[in-house]
């Protein structure tokens, strides 16, 4: 009982770079992790890569084979992983069943919108067994601009609709959305997908051709009442942390116990794999309520990258500063000891 992530989002919104960063935070926490890539034109991996599709097929090689351009290849490749999902199942057979998979898609935002090729390889995964949810970036820079806000409120829906997992939608980068303006309204508008309609204003004054066309996509929006945003800063601790519980609990990789964990007394077959043995200390503390601890309040995330951006970056260098100065302490002791202990023997 595998669990993973489907990693989506357009072109640029960090979907390489969060799964690195997963991938550090993971080794940090001592939770087995392989990153597949199934981007056929990402030639620069950041990452340790376990399962890589350019393997089996690559974006230039149909390209020039077949005279298609990047998006047609691109629709291609997929379609030929899809025929040959035998090789992935393979290459993920030989990870094993306690290792968490994150699944590194394409920029092309139509393989998570409207292609079937990804959903269907989607399905023989969970049918396999794996326990998946979406992740799907958006630049965070995008929430500046009302008309570009509804266009990510639109694609994040679709892939919603499209994908039929466990969905999270994540506002990436959000540590650099000062550089793009002031907002309109507080971040937790934003993430909440609150009353659209208070959005009319800044449309009519930007786009005021398309001002009736975007709030009907609004309505549209409204009525469905699924759309809600994460925030993410992979270079923030907290943040990467925040997310990951919230992963987790979409997934239930948060009933599951770690693989290194003992079985509390009285659970039965104790011996069994931590896949296959529930966590009862954490399915009831943690299935209704909502998910707690730094940067899980938008609130905070908004003070800590918007309104006292600064502030906190000056009180985060101090903080690393004297953790070095501790570091480097306990690296002297540590080499006292070890000539001590020579010089006895």
């Amino acid at each position: 009982m595998p669990f993973g992530e489907v990693v989506c989002g357009s072109p640029g919104s960090g979907k390489s770079t969060y799964c690195y960063g997963k991938h550090q935070l993971f080794n940090a926490l001592d939770r087995p992790i392989a990153i597949v890539n199934l981007d056929p034109a990402n030639e620069n991996i950041p990452y340790p890569c376990a399962v890589d599709i350019s393997s089996l097929i690559t974006l230039e090689d149909v390209m020039q084979e077949h005279g298609l351009g990047p998006n047609g290849g691109m629709l291609y490749c997929m379609e030929y992983l899809e025929a040959n999902y035998d090789w992935l199942e393979d290459r993920l057979r030989e990870l094993g069943n306690e290792i968490y998979v994150l699944f590194d898609l394409p920029g092309q935002v139509e393989l998570s919108t409207n292609h079937d090729s990804v959903k269907n390889i989607v399905h023989k995964l969970t049918k396999s067994g794996y326990r998946l949810a979406a992740v799907h970036l958006c630049d965070a820079h995008y929430v500046t601009d009302a008309s570009k806000y509804i266009s990510v409120l639109m694609l994040s829906l679709r892939a919603m609709l499209h994908l039929e997992l466990p969905h999270i939608n994540v506002l990436s980068k959000v540590d650099l959305i000062t550089q793009y303006g002031d907002l309109d309204f507080n971040l937790d508008f934003y993430t909440e997908v609150q009353d659209l309609s208070h959005l009319e204003n800044a449309l009519s004054s930007t786009t005021p051709r398309y001002t009736a066309l975007n709030m009907a996509i609004c309505s549209l929006i409204e009525d469905y009442g699924l759309v809600g945003f994460e925030t993410l800063a992979v270079e923030d601790k907290e943040s990467m942390l925040h997310l990951m519980r919230v992963i987790d609990k979409a997934t239930g990789c948060v009933f599951v116990p770690q693989a290194n964990t003992q079985a509390p007394p009285g659970v039965v077959n104790a011996n069994a794999p931590p896949s296959q043995r529930p966590n009862v200390d954490a399915l009831f503390s943690s299935a209704a309520g909502s998910v707690k601890g730094p940067r899980s309040d938008v609130r905070d995330v908004q003070e800590r990258w918007i309104d006292a951006k600064e502030e906190w970056d000056n009180w985060e260098k101090v903080q690393w500063r004297k953790e070095g100065q501790l570091a480097q302490q306990e690296e002297q002791k540590r080499k006292i000891r070890e000539r001590n202990a020579g010089g006895g023997t």
